[in-house]
């Protein structure tokens, strides 16, 4: 129930969908890109021309149009490795996507079991209260009973009285906590809050777990998985920032169309048209030493990723021992 109607896990689900459809080479740039432009002026001049044959060009409001259109594409051809990296990282960071929806679903069923766990053990509690009520019971009546023949006195009665007042105030409170841990429960659940629902102890004991057995196993823990994945993003990262020192070669092709007419001046009409192909090479000479210094930060960031890792380990480590510990102290 709480893994079919968990907000969370919606969320982390549009998460990997928008992971995987980030995953594409268009993203990383390998695809060519395709652009077409068109231009069209239309103005009006005042001519006033004198050409060397001694042929004088005067018009005033002369119109005149300029036509310019085309179709430009361009595809990657070398850019120090940018674009296989960006596209690894993209899979890496759609890996972890999956992960973290992994990482969630074991954290919602940690939590159903827990609130479960703590309803059941709340009641428990109520149970224990009511056999303390029975005895306070029983205890009041052998007062009354000693009174009656002269063996107790008033205070004996008050006292009996108050310890059952007492008792009664604690279920009423247990019953409280009682609701309250129920309510948490189904909210766990995104069922209503004030529904009713009765459980029952089902609290089944392994007595068999090994503690080697879970600190083996932490390697495995979604987490875990995410802080590694987490290094090898950073670690592409870096080989991006470092591919920004390289040159960039596009390969170019494309189709323009140029038309200039005018009513009037030494040029009426020029027109042009054909295909286009070329090669546009960027190279990178000196930015300020800026590439080194975020090749620098990129390694750093390698590193963090790294020690996060290993404070998880260890802190998983020593909540595993800590659990383990209460585990055999409550077996035994």
């Amino acid at each position: 129930m709480a893994l079919k109607n968990s907000l969370d896990i919606s969320i982390v689900k549009n998460n990997i969908e928008a992971a995987t459809i980030s995953n594409s080479k268009a993203v990383a740039g390998a695809l060519p890109v395709v652009t077409s432009t068109i231009t069209d002026n239309e103005q009006v001049t005042s001519v006033n021309q004198k050409l060397n044959t001694g042929t004088t060009i005067q018009r005033n409001n002369a119109a005149a149009n300029a036509l310019n259109a085309g179709v430009t594409g361009s595809i990657l051809l070398y850019n120090g490795g940018r674009v296989v990296a960006t596209k690894k990282r993209l899979e890496e960071l759609q890996a972890q996507s999956t992960h973290r929806l992994n990482s969630q679903i074991q954290n919602i069923i940690a939590d159903v079991s827990t609130a479960y766990y703590d309803v059941v053990r709340q009641q428990n509690y109520i149970k224990t209260i009511d056999k303390s009520i029975d005895a306070s019971n029983q205890q009041l009546s052998i007062v009354k009973t000693r009174q009656s023949v002269g063996l107790a006195n008033n205070a004996d009665f008050f006292q009996a009285q108050i310890d059952l007042n007492a008792l009664q105030q604690s279920k009423d409170a247990q019953q409280l906590i009682v609701a309250q841990a129920k309510t948490e429960l189904l909210r766990l659940l995104t069922a209503k809050t004030d529904s009713s629902i009765q459980l029952i102890d089902t609290i089944i004991i392994d007595k068999n777990i090994s503690l080697k057995t879970v600190q083996d196993n932490l390697i495995k823990n979604p987490n875990i998985i995410i802080s590694e994945d987490q290094i090898k993003i950073n670690e592409l990262i870096v080989k991006e920032t470092k591919a920004q020192r390289y040159p960039s070669i596009r390969g170019i092709a494309g189709y323009n169309f140029f038309r200039n007419q005018a009513a009037a001046g030494q040029l009426l009409l020029n027109q042009n048209y054909g295909p286009t192909l070329g090669v546009a090479v960027t190279i990178p000479i000196f930015n300020g030493g800026l590439f080194r210094k975020q090749v620098q930060v990129a390694n750093i960031d390698v590193k963090n990723a790294s020690v996060q890792k290993q404070i998880l380990l260890r802190d998983y480590n020593a909540e595993a021992v800590k659990l383990y510990q209460a585990y055999i102290s409550n077996i035994n």
